[in-house]
């Protein structure tokens, strides 16, 4: 079930960094494809919160900084992010790749919470928030490891496995048996599967009791020569963010 007027706001925003100019109302419900009196309403409510300012009579609306304000002070107290961050910037600045952290939004599909670039000019580029389709995506495989059997076996089934490219994998038992494969050589990859020139490594780490997971992702003439050095290196920092919990967990007194 979705809101449709919080939808209607989080369409407005995205709207205005894709045109990353000020919008007058008629152009702004021509491009969000609303009533000119709803979209009105909802510029009006959202100036009136301080969210929105007009530029100039009759010249259009445009964000005020207390959008970009309240998003730094969420993020600098994610209570996960704030935790992890510093390993994953070691492991951005060790493997000179891109980094993704993540976790499953439903059992199919995987959400980007975090996107550090690579420093390299030619790199993988995504932002946090976009998703992604599990079954073709190093992270969502990564993901899927960590499902019962039984689940994980249903949920190939049931999923519209489409292909990508020419490498991707689109039957239910070869995604099973690859997922076997990547979990006893110590890594899950997607070489070329979503994206012809694109590879990613990836690996699940438990933070909290859940399932997320970190992958190394760039050009694949860069990645596929070096998955098992990255992996080494992704490995070691996935121990590191479950360090702190495994000794936690250690001094419980298991029952008799």
């Amino acid at each position: 079930m979705t809101v449709k007027m919080a939808t209607r706001v989080i369409e407005l925003i995205e709207l205005f960094a894709r045109e990353k100019q000020p919008l007058a109302l008629s152009e702004a419900a021509r491009l969000l494809e609303m009533p000119v009196s709803t979209c009105l309403g909802l510029l009006r409510t959202l100036e009136k919160q301080g969210y929105l300012y007009e530029t100039g009579r009759r010249q259009g609306y445009y964000p005020t900084g207390r959008l970009l304000a309240m998003a730094q002070v969420i993020a600098a107290h994610d209570p996960v992010l704030d935790r992890i961050r510093p390993a994953l910037e070691e492991l951005r600045d060790a493997t000179q790749e891109t980094v993704v952290f993540a976790k499953f939004r439903e059992p199919g599909r995987v959400v980007y919470l975090e996107v550090l670039d690579s420093p390299q000019s030619i790199r993988y580029a995504a932002e946090a928030g976009e998703t992604r389709e599990a079954y073709a995506n190093s992270l969502g495989r990564a993901l899927l490891s960590t499902l019962p059997a039984p689940e994980r076996k249903a949920l190939l089934q049931a999923a519209k496995l489409r292909k990508l490219t020419e490498a991707t994998l689109t039957r239910a038992a070869d995604i099973e048996a690859e997922l076997a494969r990547s979990a006893e050589r110590g890594w899950f990859a997607n070489i070329g599967e979503s994206i012809a020139d694109l590879a990613g490594i990836a690996w699940p780490v438990r933070i909290g009791g859940q399932a997320w997971a970190i992958s190394v992702v760039g050009p694949r003439y860069r990645i596929e020569p070096r998955q098992e050095a990255l992996a080494a290196m992704l490995r070691s920092a996935c121990r590191a963010i479950e360090g702190p919990e495994r000794a936690l967990l250690a001094l419980v007194p298991k029952a008799a």
